[in-house]
C-alpha cells in the first residue's frame, strides 16, 4: 500500500512539472515583443524578390496566418488551444521553415540530441564514479589527489568553455577535426557515414564527458571516503573481509544510491548542456533547432522544443524515481 502511495505521488508529480513548465512557456512566448507573423510576411516578400502587394492580399495572408498558427482570440483562449494542441502532438507548421510541420524538423534532429545525451551522461557517470571510487577509497596516494585536484578544477567550467577550448586546440591550431559538424545528408551502414559521425561527434562528446566526470568524480570520492569510515565498515574490516568485498559490498553499494538520485537532479542541466555544445560545434540537433526558433520568432518551433525537453526530463526523472525502489530496499519496507 505504501509503495502504490509512493508511486502515485511521483506520477502526480510528473504530471504538474510537465503541467507547468508548459504552461509558463506558452505564456512567455505569447509576450515576446517581436511579432512572427510580421516577420514570415516579409521573409515571404523578400522570397518574391521584394514586389509588393496589395494592403488588402497583405491583411487576409496576415488574418490566415494568425488562424493557422493559433493565434486567434484572447490570451487565454490561445493557451487552452495550444495546450490541446501539445497532448496530441499537433504542433503545426513552422514559422521559419513555412510549411514544413514542426513534427519534421524535430524527429529529424532528435536522434542527433538523444545520441550525445544519452551516450555522454552513461560513460561520465560510469566512469566518474569509478574514478570517484577508487579515488575515495585511496585518498592519500599521490594519483587520488591528483584526480581529485583536476577534478576540482574542470567540474565548475561552463560547457560552452570546454567546447571553445577544444575547438581552438583541435581544430583550429590543429586540423584534426572539422569546425562544424560535417554529416551526410542521409543515414547509411557505410564507414564512411560512420567516419564522418565519429569526426563530429568525438569533441562536442567529449567536452561533456570531461565536464560530467569532473562532478561524477568529486561526489563518489566524498561519499566513499566518509562512507569507508562508518562503524559498519570497521566491523567488516575486523571481520577479516577482503578489501575487494567491502569496497563492493559495504561502500559502493550504499554510495550508488546517492549517485542514481544525483543523476536525476543532474538531467536538466546536462540537457541544456548539450544544446549549447550542439550549437558550438553545429551539430544539427534540438541546440541548433532551438537558436533558429528564438532569433526567428519561432513559436511554434520554440514550443515544441520546450515542451519536448521539459517531458523528456520530467520523465527520465520518473524513470530514476520509480527504480529506486528496486536499488535501496528501505524505501520499499518503509
Amino acid at each position: 500500500m505504501k509503495l502504490r502511495k509512493y508511486f502515485a505521488i511521483r506520477f502526480l508529480i510528473w504530471a504538474l512539472t510537465i503541467w507547468l513548465g508548459v504552461s509558463i512557456v506558452v505564456f512567455l512566448v505569447r509576450i515576446m515583443p517581436s511579432d512572427p507573423i510580421e516577420t514570415m510576411i516579409n521573409r515571404l516578400n523578400n522570397v518574391s524578390g521584394g514586389s509588393t502587394m496589395p494592403e488588402s492580399k497583405i491583411a487576409a495572408q496576415r488574418e490566415m496566418f494568425r488562424v493557422q498558427f493559433g493565434l486567434v482570440g484572447t490570451l487565454w483562449q490561445q493557451y487552452w488551444e495550444s495546450m490541446r494542441n501539445l497532448l496530441t502532438f499537433n504542433f503545426g507548421p513552422s514559422f521559419s521553415s513555412y510549411p514544413t510541420e514542426v513534427s519534421f524538423l524535430i524527429g529529424r534532429a532528435m536522434p542527433y540530441t538523444i545520441g550525445l545525451l544519452l551516450g555522454t551522461s552513461l560513460i561520465s557517470w560510469v566512469l566518474g564514479n569509478a574514478i570517484g571510487l577508487f579515488v575515495g577509497l585511496n585518498p592519500r596516494k599521490w594519483y587520488s589527489k591528483t584526480l581529485e585536484t583536476v577534478s576540482m578544477c574542470v567540474y565548475p567550467t561552463p560547457y560552452f568553455i570546454m567546447a571553445l577550448i577544444l575547438l581552438i586546440l583541435f581544430c583550429y591550431l590543429n586540423s584534426f577535426f572539422p569546425l562544424t559538424a560535417d554529416l551526410p545528408n542521409y543515414f547509411s551502414f557505410t564507414p564512411y557515414y560512420f567516419k564522418k559521425l565519429f569526426n563530429s561527434f568525438f569533441l562536442p562528446a567529449s567536452s561533456m564527458i570531461v565536464l560530467g566526470c569532473g562532478w561524477w568524480i568529486i561526489s563518489m570520492k566524498s561519499l566513499s571516503n566518509s562512507t569507508s569510515e562508518e562503524d559498519f565498515v570497521h566491523y567488516a574490516r575486523l571481520k577479516g573481509l577482503k578489501n575487494r568485498t567491502i569496497s563492493y559490498s559495504y561502500v559502493f553499494k550504499n554510495c550508488i544510491l546517492s549517485q542514481v538520485t544525483a543523476l536525476a537532479l543532474q538531467l536538466g542541466g546536462i540537457f541544456c548542456g548539450a544544446m549549447m555544445v550542439e550549437v558550438m560545434f553545429g551539430i544539427p540537433g534540438i541546440g541548433g533547432l532551438l537558436q533558429m526558433a528564438v532569433v526567428q520568432s519561432d513559436y511554434n518551433l520554440m514550443l515544441s522544443i520546450i515542451t519536448i525537453s521539459i517531458v523528456a526530463v520530467a520523465t527520465a526523472t520518473l524513470i530514476v524515481d520509480l527504480i529506486y525502489p528496486l536499488l535501496d530496499p528501505r524505501i520499499r519496507y518503509s
